[in-house]
């Protein structure tokens, strides 16, 4: 995962839930390219074809609650999506997105400043830049930044035991 870049900005609120990521009705599609154009259908239904590689998603608090589907961090993903910038994530959620290789990361200030269309730096595990002002956010752990870096955990073990 490179360490900075730059992204565009798509504003979601609090509380954005699975069933709001991925409707149920979508998950018996055949595959996650086939489920990713329904992505927040419920909420935004034009959002999933608007957001294009390396846009990053800025919501408020509790990103990814509800059930606990893998598909809701896999579709997000496959819309090309860098990273999500929450105010705080549900934890069932925290871990199926890093384990799919998606960069979460915490911030509870920069959904009240920033708008949608924007664009920011993401200086990974430091801060994020905006308007002339800067975000602290948490660094990430060895650990968590292998697993980032090689697309998922699946791919991460793989490397890590030379497969």
């Amino acid at each position: 995962m490179s360490s900075s870049f730059k992204a565009k900005v798509f504003v979601l609120g609090d509380d954005i839930d699975t069933d709001i990521i991925i409707p149920t009705d979508y998950l018996a599609l055949p595959t996650i390219d086939d489920m990713k154009k329904y992505a927040f259908s419920p909420l935004r239904p034009e959002l999933a074809g608007l957001i294009g590689e390396g846009d990053v998603i800025v919501a408020g608090k509790n990103f990814g609650c509800g059930s606990s589907r893998e598909q809701a961090p896999e579709i997000i993903k496959a819309l090309g999506v860098r990273a999500v910038i929450a105010g705080s994530f549900a934890r069932i959620f925290f871990r199926n997105a890093i384990n799919n290789g998606l960069l979460l990361i915490e911030n509870d200030t920069l959904s009240k400043d920033v708008k949608e269309g924007d664009e920011i730096e993401v200086q990974v595990g430091e801060a994020i830049l905006y308007n002339d002002k800067r975000y602290e956010v948490a660094s990430l752990p060895e650990n968590i930044l292998e697993i980032l870096n090689a697309g998922g955990l699946v791919n991460a073990m793989r490397k890590r035991n030379g497969l």
